[in-house]
């Protein structure tokens, strides 16, 4: 993928420069509620992701540390955001609606939220509090090496899907989501996340096909291999696989392997963002 070219998005913060302190934060009730049901849609356990957000945090690197490598991804993310802001922004004036552009956070260890102190073990996410992604470029590292997943589009692929976070939040399906989860736990709950995180699959997929006709990217054919294996990467199977030797379906929380490459590459070869639209 050649984006080196490309806008950058002026809704790119930065705080891998600065450092966070080490003090504890105190989660109100609401930001309790945050947490918790963004640890459901995680599939993470909401007790330690709370816990994750109000410990103490420990130091993280300062400018001189910062990896080049990580340089250079930094740029690439501002321009895969800019891009996703002309994909989205045009397809929702086609519907007569504004889209709200996301702001992206860039962090290393830890980071502040609308929610409280996250850490970089929470993965990428979306915050729909803040309407703000929050990515530690050190998964990237962990998406090459532990999930074999490397490339630039598979790191477009995961901010593009968080970005699709985002899509669901102005539709009203992310506050639908949470609502039913919150009221069905259990097996219905993560029915309910998968649904979601596949239609954020297929979202990815959307941007991806009129990416390659952007005036910020220029795609190759291994881009979306690339993308794909990222999807697959990521799928509930094959972390579940990785972590205890099986999977169990009824716990999954973001789809398996095989519906999440799917839901990518419908998106991806349709283009069609209208039944997701009239959602709302």
């Amino acid at each position: 993928m050649k984006w080196q070219q490309g806008r950058r998005s002026s809704n790119v913060d930065d705080r891998r420069k600065s450092g966070q302190g080490g003090k504890r934060v105190s989660l109100g009730i609401g930001g309790i509620v945050i947490v918790g049901v963004l640890a459901l849609v995680l599939g993470l356990n909401p007790l330690e992701m709370i816990s994750q957000f109000t410990s103490s945090p420990q130091n993280t690197q300062t400018s001189s540390e910062l990896n080049p490598r990580h340089e250079v991804w930094a740029e690439m993310c501002s321009v895969v955001l800019a891009d996703t802001e002309d994909t989205w922004k045009a397809l929702f004036a086609e519907r007569g609606q504004t889209y709200r552009e996301p702001r992206l956070v860039l962090y290393t260890g830890t980071v502040q939220t609308a929610a409280g102190m996250a850490e970089a073990s929470t993965g990428p996410f979306y915050l729909p509090a803040d309407e703000t992604i929050y990515i530690d470029l050190s998964f990237f590292d962990e998406l090459a090496g532990r999930f074999n997943a490397p490339g630039d589009f598979a790191q477009a692929y995961v901010l593009a899907h968080e970005v699709g976070h985002h899509v669901q939040n102005l539709l009203g399906i992310l506050e639908q989501g949470h609502r039913i989860m919150a009221e069905n736990p259990g097996k219905e709950a993560n029915r309910i996340s998968v649904l979601m995180e596949l239609q954020a699959d297929y979202l990815a997929g959307v941007w991806a096909h009129y990416a390659q006709k952007s005036a910020n990217l220029q795609l190759d054919e291994g881009d979306i291999r690339e993308g794909l294996s990222a999807a697959a990467a990521v799928g509930d199977d094959r972390l579940q696989e990785q972590a205890r030797g099986y999977a169990v379906p009824d716990s999954f929380t973001h789809g398996s392997s095989e519906q999440r490459t799917q839901a990518f590459m419908a998106g991806f070869q349709s283009g069609d963002f209208s039944e997701v639209f009239q959602q709302n």
